[in-house]
């Protein structure tokens, strides 16, 4: 057996969708795909409702997410890759400073510090690349959509069990590129992230939905709340 003798990196973990940046990666990837007539403009009929009732707070985040993505799915079929790159760097130059104070000082604060920055998400991995290389992590997990023999998109998703899973996703990382869990920290907006934020020794709920701050009160993780220029620290 042969044993490393490279020195383990702490790890800081982040979601990126709503904790870092303050959207959606992939609502931005979809709106900018219809106006550029890549998607028709009739695909805005696909979430236009969960999307009037997330605002008129009838309905969950989670629910226009959702339709969101069954959007995407449908239209990306046939979508040549160089297509996608084109959009995902038009809307990453765009919206890549529309960050959290909070989270973006964090992400500065432990690159310094020496931590190996993982980003993990739900978004295409193609645009996460983009966006978190700008912010400087150093690695990335967001869903990958296969493409055929022409490099156009099929529709479908790789290994979605693994990126669902935002746990396993932790531990492969551990182990492929020699870091630590000691030290490390997390953050994550929805119960989504429970089983990462679970592993890690510093466990930062930001901007929670419910069910998340309700688990974070029962398990006395740190709670922060940042709305227009204040941020609130919430005591677990």
């Amino acid at each position: 057996m042969v044993i490393s003798s490279k020195k383990q990196r702490k790890v800081a973990i982040f979601d990126v969708d709503g904790t870092i940046f303050r959207s959606s990666l992939l609502i931005k990837l979809v709106e900018v795909f219809i106006e550029e007539n890549i998607f028709p403009s009739t695909a805005k009929k696909g979430y236009a409702n969960e999307h009037k009732l997330w605002l008129e707070r009838k309905g969950t985040y989670d629910e226009y997410i959702e339709a969101i993505i069954r959007v995407f799915i449908e239209h990306i079929r046939g979508v040549s890759y160089i297509d996608f790159l084109k959009i995902s760097k038009k809307v990453v130059d765009k919206h890549k400073d529309e960050t959290y104070v909070y989270t973006r000082t964090l992400v500065k604060k432990l690159k310094k510090q020496g931590y190996f920055l993982l980003a993990i998400s739900q978004s295409p991995k193609g645009i996460l690349d983009t966006f978190c290389k700008y912010l400087g992590f150093d690695k990335v997990y967001g869903r990958f959509y296969e493409t055929d023999a022409d490099d156009n998109f099929t529709g479908h998703v790789a290994e979605l069990h693994l990126i669902a899973n935002k746990a396993n996703i932790v531990k492969r990382a551990v182990e492929r590129e020699n870091l630590s869990l000691k030290g490390s920290f997390g953050v994550g907006d929805t119960e989504g992230d429970i089983p990462m934020l679970e592993l890690v020794e510093n466990p930062i709920c930001f901007n929670p939905n419910q069910k998340l701050y309700r688990f974070a009160k029962l398990n006395k993780w740190k709670v922060v709340v940042e709305r227009k220029d204040v941020m609130y620290d919430i005591a677990g």
